[in-house]
């Protein structure tokens, strides 16, 4: 095993051309893609997918724990077609490296992993065994400026398929669809459980693999890793046999965040896109974010609330942060947001909900965004200002309005009908009739929620009152600020309400009511 060196060499970082237009680093085309819901299934399809791997397996995510077995509820040792492999994911990487001697794996996780060392004892192990194998390398990236973090969360294999969205390869990530209240394969390595779980992310194969694989190499040098080789992406293909195909020869679009950091310019794409998106919808917008705290898309929204004729607007989101740092910085933004929002919703168009699995909450991970059934988007970032400019993401994007992509709208409305019938524990098949009896999206949750026996539901968000202090906290942004330089002096532009922005004036209009 290789530890690179954290060295600064520019000479050695690639120069990723600027975005092509606001909101899109690169269009690439894509021969195949799904999109996969939650960590059972994404887990196992990418076993498969890394024992077809021959040259390079590339993973890139915000943490990486080799502890975690990539099937549940089977022998550690599972067997194959051509005899047995591990279920662990760090004995696994060894009996790959073992059995394949032309392929190398690359690993880059955040920094602050390091520290998370010093709680995973069994990795040290891992780490020991890995290091007479030359072929495999683990990078920390700490190349940003202090208070982000490298947050995408990106698998590349043999340049041929990539995988982009939320889930990384850690613990308590793993869970079925089904989100059973009480499910004993959910648990950490050292036995205990952990709660509900839900996450996506994308696979795609195809020239999209090899334009993801550059943008990792780049955060692979910035992070001080050595130069990788050229890999010729696979011609044979590496979809897994297990996964059904949603999409076929697609354009897809390709977003990023990165702060400014040495000589590298600030990227705000993910941003600017959200901004687009939200504008653009005609008919309704569903979207799943582990947070809601970001002025930019608040200001967006309410924008879009002011007008005779908005779009509805749903998005599930879990009803607290995970950690209490994280509830600090995000719940209370998200209690000050949402009221102010809802202030501005004359026609009772904005909804934010919470999933649960019986009287267990379901905790959201997931990026996804779905604009009239036309825009498809999957990715790392969240609705908070840390993921639109502080933190290194990436999302990946299929939209009906370019030219390839005409014959996508039929599967990114079974995707939503899916996703929706997950939360509301609704037959798939009956959400489309049932949403048009409704009327709405918001009437089809609540009337979902009523029906007997549901052991899964949505339950709506309405935001608590807070104390002096937290209002002071929230509206600062101090611990999700928008730009890096926020951090250190938090109302230099406002906070969340600044001066002459539409959620300053309706708080002051909700203000003067009191």
């Amino acid at each position: 095993m290789i530890f690179g060196s954290d060295k600064d060499d520019s000479s050695q970082v690639s120069r990723l051309a600027d975005g092509i237009e606001p909101g899109v680093w690169r269009y690439t085309k894509a021969e195949r893609v799904s999109v996969i819901v939650d960590a059972a299934d994404y887990f196992a399809v990418m076993q498969q997918a890394m024992l077809k791997a021959r040259r390079r397996i590339f993973l890139i995510g915000w943490d990486f724990d080799t502890r975690i077995h990539l099937a549940r509820g089977r022998r550690w040792y599972q067997k194959g077609r051509r005899g047995g492999y591990p279920s662990r994911l760090g004995g696994f990487f060894v009996w790959l490296v073992r059995h394949r001697p032309e392929l190398e794996i690359r690993i880059l996780k955040w920094s602050i992993s390091v520290f998370q060392f010093v709680f995973r004892g069994a990795m040290w192990m891992d780490l020991v065994r890995w290091w007479p194998h030359r072929q495999i390398d683990f990078k920390f990236d700490n190349a940003h400026p202090i208070g982000c973090s490298h947050h995408q969360k990106i698998v590349v294999l043999d340049n041929r398929l990539a995988v982009c969205g939320g889930i990384d390869m850690t613990v308590k990530r793993w869970d079925t669809r089904e989100h059973l209240e009480h499910d004993r394969r959910r648990r950490l390595p050292g036995g205990k459980r952990h709660g509900p779980w839900h996450d996506a992310t994308m696979m795609l194969e195809g020239p999209v693999a090899r334009d993801l694989a550059e943008l990792g190499e780049d955060r692979w040098l910035r992070a001080g890793g050595k130069p990788l080789d050229e890999v010729t992406p696979a011609s044979e293909s590496l979809w897994p046999d297990d996964l059904a195909v949603q999409f076929e020869n697609v354009e897809v679009a390709i977003s990023r965040t990165r702060a400014c950091y040495r000589n590298w310019k600030a990227v705000h794409e993910i941003e600017q896109l959200f901004v687009r998106h939200i504008g653009r919808a005609k008919r309704f917008i569903y979207a799943e974010s582990q947070y809601f705290a970001s002025r930019a898309i608040a200001e967006a929204i309410v924008k879009r609330l002011a007008e005779d004729d908005p779009p509805e607007i749903v998005i599930v989101h879990p009803p607290h942060a995970d950690g209490w740092l994280e509830q600090q910085a995000m719940d209370h933004a998200r209690a000050q947001l949402v009221r102010t929002i809802e202030a501005a919703d004359r026609h009772g168009r904005f909804s934010l909900w919470m999933p649960f699995t019986g009287e267990t909450s379901i905790y959201v991970h997931a990026k996804i965004c779905i604009v009239d059934d036309e825009i498809l988007r999957i990715g790392s970032a969240n609705m908070n200002n840390r993921s639109l400019g502080l933190d290194s993401e990436c999302d990946v994007s299929i939209d009906c309005a370019r030219p390839a992509n005409g014959h996508c709208g039929p599967a990114i409305r079974k995707l939503r009908h899916s996703l929706l019938a997950e939360h509301c524990d609704v037959p798939e098949e009956d959400v489309d009739a049932l949403v048009q009896q409704a009327g709405s999206l918001r009437a089809f949750i609540e009337k979902a929620a009523e029906q007997p026996g549901a052991r899964r539901t949505l339950r709506r968000y309405h935001p608590p009152e807070l104390t002096a202090v937290e209002e002071t906290l929230a509206d600062s942004a101090l611990l999700d600020p928008e730009r890096p330089e926020d951090m250190f002096e938090p109302f230099a532009k406002g906070g969340l309400f600044r001066e002459g922005s539409r959620l300053r004036r309706i708080r002051e209009r909700l203000r003067r009511k009191r």
